[in-house]
């Protein structure tokens, strides 16, 4: 890059993202815990709010949480730019917090250049997008996407409600009903990758053209507990048996009702009585289902159906199947993302049109205005871990994107 550009200041990035992850660490395993509503969610919500103020930004929080600081006009439409504060449980310092951290940085650096944009720049810190309670809840109230049903209905893997978490930190679940606005006209992203693509092309940037619907299968197996040394193999009714068969047959679904960007994962599961010496009698799973393609998750989610009652029926179980939640695949906004491929190339940087398998406050936020999405390589591939880490190098090159595409979309001048 030019020596006369404009450019972020990367230490003051790195003391920002330092400042963000001090919350939550843990020091025996390197996770970052700022699960959603949680302790060292809020307390981090608070010193960030804090540093926009101190940085001059009018800055606020709504009725869900999310931090919004503001850059030039305080009235009328505005930019928006960021991405969310909390974490998976013993997440990686750069999954959320990195996107956060670039967007204060970016109106920093436009700050101390004395450039003044025409349209105001809102940096945002979202709430509860990890999905504890099953959506994005801060980008979802921003864009109108809740209902008071939801709000209501909505509980943790522990059973934890969504109001009651809210409560226990101040917070009214149903102003999310409230926090709904009408007065952004382009919202921008900048997220690890969380994959392997960047990395294996030795490219630093992808400009996000789809993010991946996703839908939730809860499943449940009951068959019957029993002795695991006198109960014969033909005359059981295995719980596990029947989540073990379920599992041995995505590829194979895959193969045949899938494409190349299918993805079906059993990540979470629970077996009862979960005793070395008794066989399951129940067993409790979520089969996470993800495609670019609404139809081709409607018939990953039939495929998937069908091998849950075969496997039922092949193993004596009773079985119950549930649709946890959906969200559909959303197609980002098309001129962005020709305007950040056009922004890249002035800068010098190669950049890679390609589909998010991850859900984003960006897939959101597209059903209010025009949203974007950038990525940054994620070595190995690796997020949600503690291993999970992005070359600053690149980092540098993201951030310097969305300083450039903000400047553009504000019509920032000196």
């Amino acid at each position: 890059m030019p020596s006369h550009q404009l450019a972020i200041d990367t230490h003051r990035l790195r003391r920002l993202l330092d400042g963000i992850n001090g919350f939550g660490f843990n020091p025996d395993t390197g996770g970052h815990n700022r699960i959603g509503y949680c302790e060292a969610d809020m307390a981090v919500r608070e010193w960030f709010l804090a540093q926009m103020r101190s940085a001059g930004l009018v800055a606020r929080r709504d009725g869900v949480a999310n931090l919004f600081g503001r850059f030039g006009p305080v009235d009328g439409p505005c930019i928006m730019a960021g991405s969310h504060l909390d974490t998976v449980p013993e997440g990686g310092a750069f999954d959320g917090a990195l996107g956060v951290a670039v967007a204060l940085e970016c109106v920093l650096a436009m700050r101390d250049a004395g450039l003044s944009p025409t349209l105001g720049i809102e940096v945002v810190a979202t709430a509860e997008e990890e999905g504890r309670f099953g959506g994005m809840l801060g980008s979802q109230a921003i864009s109108g996407a809740v209902s008071a049903e939801w709000l209501s209905q909505a509980a943790d893997a522990d059973g934890v409600r969504l109001t009651d978490a809210m409560a226990a930190q101040g917070l009214d679940a149903m102003d999310a009903l409230q926090a709904v606005r009408t007065d952004i006209s382009a919202f921008l992203e900048l997220h690890v990758e969380q994959g392997p693509v960047l990395e294996s092309r030795s490219v630093p940037i992808g400009v996000a053209h789809s993010v991946s619907g996703v839908c939730n299968l809860r499943v449940r197996f009951e068959g019957e507990a029993n002795h695991s040394g006198t109960t014969p193999m033909n005359l059981r009714a295995d719980a596990f048996a029947g989540l073990a068969r379920v599992g041995s047959a995505i590829p194979d679904i895959i193969a045949a009702r899938g494409g190349e960007n299918s993805r079906i994962t059993i990540g979470k599961a629970d077996l009862r009585p979960n005793f070395i010496h008794t066989i399951p009698g129940e067993a409790e799973f979520v089969v996470n289902i993800r495609d670019i393609d609404d139809a081709a998750i409607d018939a990953l989610v039939i495929a998937v159906r069908h091998e849950v009652e075969a496997a039922a029926r092949a193993n004596g179980l009773q079985v119950e199947i549930q649709e946890q939640s959906r969200m559909v695949p959303v197609q980002l906004d098309l001129g962005l993302a020709a305007m950040l491929h056009e922004e890249a190339h002035k800068l010098g940087l190669e950049a890679l049109a390609m589909p998010s398998g991850a859900g984003h406050d960006a897939q959101t936020m597209q059903a209010l205005c025009p949203s974007a999405l950038i990525f940054v390589p994620s070595r190995g591939g690796i997020s949600h871990s503690p291993r999970e880490w992005t070359d600053w190098s690149d980092i540098e090159k993201g951030a310097n994107l969305m300083l450039s595409a903000l400047v553009k979309l504000s019509g920032a001048a000196g």
